[in-house]
This record gives C-alpha cells, sequence and structure tokens, in this order.
C-alpha cells in the first residue's frame, strides 16, 4: 500500500524541536508515546528525520531494540560516534594514515583509533566536536528510549545526553535536539516524572494515532484500484482499523488479503476486513490467554498481580505475598516471586520489562487491554477450554 505522509505533524515537530513556538517545550525535549505497529518508527525515520535534514539539521537515528543484546549506552555512543567519524571524514583518515593518534576538534582531542566506540570521548564532547565540525544543530533521536532504564550505563548515558542539551543550547539558540520515543508511556515517564529522572520537568506527549485522514487515503487507493467497489464506505474502514488496533501494517495486510480474487469473496469488501480485523483481534486475545495458562501457579500470580496494580506494583511487599498465597493456595517467599519475576523476563518475548534500578512493568501493554476487558467481562482469569 502507498505510504500515508504526515508531512504537517512533521513540519509542527521541527518547527517546535527549533524553539520556534511561543508555548512549546519540544527544544528542551520532545518525549512520544505510542504503540508497539502503530507506525511511531517509519514516521520517525521517514518522516520526521528528513523534515530536519531539510532546515539543514544533522539527524542522528538509533533504535535501542535494535541490538538487544548490547548495553544501550554503547548503542548511543556508537551512533553519535559513527556521524562524527562521517563529519571527520578525510581529515582523520590523513591523521591515522600518517600515524597521529589524535585530531583536535574545537579543542577536544579524539581519538582516532576509536572513533565510533567514544573511548576516552564523553557523549556532551562528542556532540560537541560534531556540532563545531559539522557547523549545523543536531537532533538525536532515540527509538525506544525506554529500554536506556535496564542499565545503569544506559541511565548514565540519559543523564548525559541532558547535560548535552544543557551546554550546548541557550536561550533562543538550540544546537542540540532531543527527540525520545517510546512504545510505553508508563516506562518512558520513569525519564521524566521524579527529581532524580535524567529529564525531569518534561512531559510525554502522545503521538497522534492515525485517524480519518489515512482512511480517506486507504479508500482513495481501493477506490482507484477497484472502481466497482465505489464508494468505499469509510465507516467500516475506520472500524475495522481500530479493531486491528490502529496498527498499518496488519491492516494493509487485511486489505490485500480482502481484494485478492484468489480468496473467492462473495461479501462487500468492507465487511470481509472487518471480519478479518475481528479475527485477527481474537487470536490475538487467544494467545494471550494460552501464554498465561502455560505458565506456573507463582508465574501467574506475580503477573496478575502485575496487571492490576500497574505503576503501583510491589512484588515483596506484605500485601502482595498475601496475595500470592491466596491465589497459588501456599505461601509464596520473597525469593520464589522474584524467580517468577524472571522467568516472566526470559521468556521469548518476555511478558515482564525489568529497569536497572528494580523496576517491573508489562513488556507489552497490549496485555493491559486484554485483562481489562475478561475483568468487563466477569471471565478473569482464563480457563483451559475442553474441548
Amino acid at each position: 500500500m502507498k505510504y500515508f505522509a504526515r508531512k504537517a505533524l512533521a513540519a509542527e515537530l521541527v518547527s517546535a524541536l527549533r524553539g520556534e513556538l511561543a508555548f512549546n517545550d519540544a527544544h528542551n525535549g520532545l518525549f512520544l508515546a505510542a504503540p508497539r505497529r502503530t507506525g511511531k518508527s517509519t514516521f520517525l525515520q521517514r518522516e520526521l528525520k528528513p523534515a530536519l535534514e531539510q532546515q539543514g539539521v544533522v539527524v542522528i537515528y538509533v533504535d535501542l531494540w535494535a541490538d538487544q543484546q548490547r548495553d544501550p549506552a554503547t548503542l548511543i555512543a556508537a551512533a553519535i560516534g559513527n556521524e562524527l567519524a562521517v563529519h571527520l571524514g578525510v581529515f582523520a583518515k590523513t591523521a591515522k594514515a600518517t600515524g597521529v593518534q589524535t585530531v583536535t576538534v574545537a579543542g577536544i582531542k579524539v581519538d582516532t583509533s576509536s572513533i565510533g566506540k567514544l573511548d576516552g570521548v564523553t557523549l556532551t564532547e562528542a556532540l560537541r566536536a560534531l556540532h563545531m565540525k559539522a557547523k549545523a544543530p543536531i537532533a538525536l533521536i532515540v527509538d525506544e528510549a525506554q529500554h536506556a532504564l535496564t542499565s545503569l550505563a544506559g541511565e548514565t548515558a540519559m543523564a548525559a545526553l541532558k547535560s548535552a542539551r544543557d551546554q550546548l543550547n541557550s536561550p533562543g539558540n538550540v544546537n542540540l535536539m532531543l527527540i525520545m520515543s517510546g512504545s510505553d508511556r508508563d516506562k518512558l515517564l520513569r525519564l521524566v516524572n521524579t527529581t532524580g529522572a535524567p529529564f525531569y520537568g518534561s512531559r510525554i506527549q502522545l503521538m497522534p494515532e492515525l485517524a480519518s485522514d489515512f482512511i480517506e487515503h486507504v479508500a482513495q487507493l481501493v477506490e482507484a484500484h477497484r472502481p466497482d467497489l465505489n464508494p468505499v464506505d469509510r465507516g467500516l474502514l475506520i472500524q475495522a482499523f481500530k479493531t486491528f488496533g490502529s496498527r498499518p501494517q496488519f491492516f494493509a495486510t487485511a486489505i490485500d488479503h480482502a481484494l485478492s480474487p484468489l480468496t473467492g469473496n462473495t461479501e462487500r469488501f468492507e465487511l470481509v476486513l472487518l471480519q478479518l480485523a475481528q479475527g485477527q483481534q481474537q487470536q490475538d486475545e487467544s494467545h494471550m490467554s494460552s501464554e498465561y495458562l502455560s505458565l506456573r501457579p507463582v508465574e501467574q500470580a506475580v503477573l496478575w498481580r502485575l496487571l492490576d496494580q500497574g505503576s503501583r506494583f510491589r512484588p515483596y511487599d506484605a500485601e502482595a505475598l498475601r496475595f500470592y498465597k491466596a491465589k497459588v493456595g501456599a505461601p509464596v517467599s520473597p525469593a520464589k516471586a522474584q524467580a517468577a519475576l524472571e522467568s516472566l523476563r526470559e521468556r521469548s518475548p518476555a511478558l515482564v520489562w525489568k529497569s536497572a534500578r528494580g523496576e517491573y512493568s508489562l513488556d507489552d501493554i497490549a496485555m493491559i487491554q486484554w485483562f481489562e476487558k475478561l475483568l468487563a467481562a466477569e471471565s478473569w482469569p482464563p480457563i483451559v477450554e475442553i474441548l
């Protein structure tokens, strides 16, 4: 399906990041939250990045989930170092060829053998060197930024980026723009909501979901491709899209299936699409139920407590231990609860996320909607269906 561009949104964010909007704090850091697979990363790479570059900004993009085997701090440092290496270019290569171990940029000594690793060079120094060499503002986009909190080095890197922002920027002069995105607002909040958080005082903004203008775009594509389906029912398309969790990839795949002559569909295209959306929703919920039922009793009890408590979850307090005992039917020690949490983290895909400070959260927030739906239907906890 042809890509749907959101140029107006990208342009507005660029203006905010450059400090051009009177009542917007994005120049001190833009924090965007959006559920997984709803188009956030695609927008950042295909629209916000090029829009910034058109304004002469040097843009560095790093996805902290791209390689979960590496420390988030290492990924951030490598991304900055690689961009610095590009701008040093021939200058650094000539230094290496002549045996010179370091080059000096804006008074900062950079080890030419460690460009990309930043060994011995702080993030602030590297960003300042890059700014001076490029003679342009810098924008650092950190996708899935909440993952930085899973390591102490990642937390330190976040604090270093805040320090770099404070040193490179001044009133009316934005030289370093920071864009932090995440698929879970609650996790991203840990970067801003306590006095010890790296970006305390900033606020999380929910990225606008694809809405009626996207549906209009899709409807026009279908009508151009299949004139016999005119007019396409926009209302049913919106209903199907929301049932897919506003996830454009799932939506596009289903449209392709619904329009395919090989499926032998005799119903209206929109009705087939809605049926596919409902089927996907049932499949997702069935998968989560199966995951839950495959857990050991202690793991089920701990996950249940986490689903119920959310950000208030305290895994080892007296109330939690009483909850586990009531669900398991036997006392559960803090050690057993911890072992259950670690087991939930080690599953593939993981069910539980843990910060470097020992805070726990659901890995996929879609489980909350599933949990609340079953609660509302008085169908919690799920049970094994006997065929």
